[in-house]
């Protein structure tokens, strides 16, 4: 899957998690929010979220911390 987070109104990361073949950029389009802090891949691995890559068109990549913020709303 593919994911994107976003800065809300109130400053906080709110991540979109949406099929693989969707691009980044068609669904960042799609969405309200003005910044894009992180966007790339995401992946369950033994209960375990892992991101990784980027997307060249938004020009942004995945971050260290992402697994964690995707993690939180999913408790």
């Amino acid at each position: 899957m593919k994911y994107i987070i976003f800065q809300d109104f109130s400053v906080q990361p709110v991540p979109f998690l949406f099929p693989a073949k969707v691009a980044h950029v068609d669904m960042r389009d799609q969405l309200p929010y003005s910044k894009v802090i992180s966007a790339g891949y995401v992946r369950l691995d033994n209960g375990k979220f892992t991101c990784s890559g980027g997307d060249a068109d938004l020009g942004i990549s995945s971050r260290k911390e992402d697994a964690e913020i995707i993690t939180r709303f999913f408790q």
